[in-house]
C-alpha cells in the first residue's frame, strides 16, 4: 500500500485531484453537521439573491432556497449515487466477464453476444429507455446508469480472464482438486481485481455525469429533493438573467468529474505493473544528463567513449548499469563487446546516442565523442540528425524493430527521406538498391512485402539495410544474430564483414558468442557488472585470456572436434548493480579471489594494446604486448 501511495503521489495532477476530491467528499460527509439553512424551504420574497448576500453566501434560487445548502446536500446525493452505480456496475460486470472468460465455449458465446447487443444501443438512449420503463426517480436513474455500464466492465474483465484462465497456476489448482468456484474466487479474482479497480476509478466520474444528465432531464431526482443535475435543470430558465444559479451546480460537477478523472489516471498508472518502473511520465527524446565533470578529449578517433556512466533511478534505489566504460573505434574497425546478460552491453550501446529511456535512465558521467564532439548533453536536434544517418543501430529482434502495418519498402523510404530531401521515387529506388545490397532475392517485389511475410533472416537483413540507408560511418549491432539459425547467422556475419570492408564502416558488435567475435571482430572488450574487465586484440584474448572471468566464459563454450571434455560453469550470479561491492565485482565467483580483491576498486591497467581489470591476471600483460 505504501508503494502504491508513493507512486500515486509522484503524479502531481493525480495528487491534486485526490486532495480536492477528498475535500469535496469530506464536505459532503459533514453536511448534516454544518449550520446550514434547510435546503427545501422556499422563500419567494428572497428569490434570486446574488452571491455573498446577507444570510446566503452563494445566493438563492428561483424559489428563494439557499444555494449553498442545496449545493452541499445535492453533492452528497450525487456522490452517493455515482459511487453506488459504479459499485453495482463493477460487481455485475466483473462477475459476467469472469464467468464468460473462465468457462469459454458456448457459455462465453451466449453471454458475450448478449453484451454485444446491449453495447449496440447508444448508452444514453438505453438509460432513457430503462428509466421510462421503471418510472422517474433517483433510484431508477441509479439502476439505469449501472445497467448501461455493466457491458463495459464485462468486456474488459472477460478479456483479462481469458488470458489468465489457461495459465499454469490455474491448471495446477485444477489438478489439486479445487472446484471451479474456488478457482474463480481464489485464483482468478485476485488477478483481475487491479483491473476492476482501474476501470472503476476511470468511470465513476462518467457515472456521476450520466446521473446528473438524467436528473437534468427530470428523470432522476424529483422535487423538492436536490442533486447536482436537478439543480442545473431548474436553473436553466434563469441562465441569462441570473447565471449564478447555474454556475454553482455546474462548477461543482466540473470539479468532481475532473478530480475523479485525474485521480483515476493516477490510480491506473500506479496499479499497472508495466508502468511501475518508478516513473509515471513519458520518456524524454534523449537520455537525461546529470554529470559534474567532462573528461578532456584524448584524440580524434571516430568514436571515443570515455568513462561513461549510466544509472537507473527507480524510487529510492540507484542501479549503476554502466560504471565507467572506455571504448574507442576507428573507421573500418569492428569492436566486439561480450559478457553475460545484465553486464551493461546494451545500455552502453544505447547511451552512445542518448537512447536510454529517461526516466528512469540518467547519464551521470563521462563523454561520448564523435569526431571530437561530445554527444552527451547535446541538443536533441543534433542527436536526431545523427541517429540513423551517421550512427545507425541494428537490434536483436527485427520483428519488434519493423512496424507491422507498413511495408519494408515504406520503412526504408522513410529512413532515407527523414534525413535527405529526395523524391519518393528516388527513395524507392534507393530502398530496392539497399535490399539488393543485403542479398535479398527479388528485391523489386520484396520491397512491397510486410514484415510478417518475410523470414527471420530476411527481416534481419531488412534491419541491416535500414541501418545502411544513409551510408553511416558507425553501425552499432546489438546481438543481431541471436535468434537466427547457424546458417542464416553465418550469412549475416559475412554480409556485415563485407560491408565493413567495402564501405569502411566502424562496427560495434554486441554478442554472447565467442565464435561470432572470432569471425568478425578486430578487437574485443569483455564486460562484467557494468565495467570493462578485459580489452585487447581478438586473437590475443581468445588464445590467452588474462582475466579469470574471460577464461571462465570461454571454458563454458563447447568445441566441436576437440573430443570429450567437461563443460565448465561459472558458479553464482552476477552482483546486483544497485549493491555493487567495493572491490572486484567478480571476486565472489572467482577461484583466485583473495582479500585484496575485495578491499578497494581495481583499475583497468595494461601494456600496449591489452588491458585487464585484475590484480592477478592469468597472463602477464608485459608478455602479451601488441603494438
Amino acid at each position: 500500500m505504501r508503494a502504491f501511495l508513493t507512486l500515486l503521489a509522484r503524479n502531481r495532477l493525480a495528487l491534486w485531484g485526490g486532495v480536492v476530491l477528498a475535500g469535496v467528499v469530506l464536505l459532503a460527509l459533514i453536511t448534516p453537521l454544518l449550520p446550514l439553512a434547510e435546503p427545501d424551504v422556499t422563500d419567494t420574497a428572497n428569490r434570486f439573491k446574488a452571491p455573498f448576500s446577507e444570510g446566503a453566501l452563494l445566493g438563492t434560487d428561483h424559489l428563494g432556497r439557499d444555494l449553498l445548502s442545496r449545493l452541499l446536500w445535492g453533492t452528497r446525493l450525487s456522490l452517493a449515487v455515482g459511487f453506488a452505480a459504479a459499485m453495482i456496475a463493477a460487481t455485475l460486470g466483473a462477475a459476467i466477464g469472469i464467468i464468460a472468460g473462465f468457462y469459454g465455449g458456448r457459455v462465453d458465446n451466449v453471454i458475450m453476444r448478449g453484451v454485444d447487443m446491449l453495447m449496440a444501443f447508444p448508452y444514453i438512449l438505453l438509460a432513457l429507455a430503462i428509466v421510462a420503463a421503471l418510472g422517474p426517480g433517483l433510484l431508477n436513474a441509479l439502476i439505469a446508469v449501472a445497467a448501461v455500464n455493466v457491458p463495459f466492465f464485462a468486456r474488459n474483465i472477460r478479456g483479462v480472464t481469458v488470458s489468465i484462465a489457461h495459465k499454469e497456476f490455474v491448471d495446477a489448482a485444477r489438478l489439486a482438486g479445487m472446484s471451479n468456484a474456488r478457482i474463480i474466487l481464489f485464483e482468478i479474482l485476485p488477478n483481475v481485481l487491479p483491473v476492476i479497480v482501474i476501470a472503476m476509478s476511470t468511470t465513476i466520474g462518467w457515472m456521476i455525469l450520466e446521473t446528473a444528465g438524467l436528473s437534468f432531464l427530470g428523470l432522476g431526482s424529483q422535487p423538492p429533493q436536490a442533486d447536482l443535475g436537478s439543480m442545473l435543470g431548474e436553473a436553466r430558465a434563469a441562465l441569462i438573467t441570473n447565471p449564478h444559479t447555474s454556475i454553482v451546480s455546474g462548477a461543482m460537477i466540473l470539479v468532481i468529474v475532473m478530480c475523479i478523472n485525474l485521480l483515476g489516471d493516477g490510480v491506473r498508472d500506479a496499479l499497472d505493473p508495466r508502468l511501475r518502473s518508478g516513473a509515471l511520465s513519458r520518456p524524454v527524446p534523449a537520455t537525461a544528463v546529470s554529470r559534474e565533470d567532462v573528461p578532456a578529449a584524448k584524440g580524434e578517433a571516430l568514436l571515443d567513449v570515455q568513462v561513461l556512466q549510466t544509472q537507473f533511478h527507480v524510487k529510492d534505489r540507484v542501479y549503476r548499469a554502466v560504471g565507467g566504460v572506455d571504448l574507442t573505434v576507428e573507421p573500418g574497425q569492428c569492436l566486439g563487446i561480450i559478457g553475460e546478460s545484465g553486464s551493461g552491453k546494451s545500455v552502453t550501446a544505447l547511451s552512445v546516442m542518448g537512447l536510454v529511456a529517461s526516466p528512469p535512465g540518467v547519464i551521470t558521467g563521462g563523454a561520448v565523442r564523435y569526431k571530437g564532439d561530445d554527444l552527451i548533453g547535446a541538443p536533441y536536434e543534433v542527436l536526431r540528425s545523427l541517429r540513423g544517418d551517421r550512427v545507425a543501430y541494428v537490434f536483436q529482434d527485427p520483428l519488434a524493430t519493423l512496424h507491422p502495418l507498413y511495408t519494408v519498402g515504406d520503412q526504408l523510404i522513410e529512413a532515407v527521406r527523414v534525413h535527405h530531401r529526395v523524391a519518393r521515387a528516388e527513395a524507392r529506388a534507393r530502398a530496392i538498391e539497399l535490399l539488393t545490397s543485403v542479398r535479398i532475392p527479388n528485391a523489386q517485389s520484396r520491397v512491397d512485402s510486410y514484415p510478417h511475410e518475410l523470414s527471420g533472416g530476411m527481416r534481419q537483413r531488412v534491419g541491416i539495410a535500414m541501418a545502411l540507408a544513409n551510408d553511416p560511418e558507425i553501425i552499432i549491432a546489438d546481438e543481431p544474430t541471436t535468434a537466427l539459425d547457424v546458417t542464416v547467422q553465418a550469412q549475416i556475419l559475412s554480409l556485415l564483414d563485407d560491408l565493413r570492408r567495402d564501405r569502411g564502416l566502424a562496427i560495434i558488435f554486441i554478442t554472447h558468442d565467442f565464435g561470432v567475435v572470432a569471425q568478425l571482430c578486430d578487437r574485443v572488450a569483455v564486460m562484467y557488472a557494468g565495467r570493462i574487465v578485459e580489452e585487447g586484440p581478438t586473437e590475443a584474448i581468445l588464445t590467452s585470456p588474462a582475466h579469470p572471468y574471460t577464461a571462465r566464459l570461454m571454458a563454458c563454450v563447447p568445441e566441436l572436434g576437440q573430443g570429450r571434455r567437461r563443460l565448465e560453469a561459472i558458479a553464482g550470479l552476477p552482483p546486483a548493480v544497485d549493491r555493487l561491492p567495493a572491490g572486484c565485482a567478480f571476486a565472489e565467483r572467482c577461484v583466485k579471489a583473495r582479500e585484496a580483491c575485495r578491499a578497494s576498486e581495481i583499475a583497468l591497467a595494461g601494456t600496449g594494446a591489452r588491458a585487464v581489470r585484475c590484480i592477478d591476471p592469468d597472463v602477464p600483460l608485459a608478455a602479451e604486448t601488441v603494438a
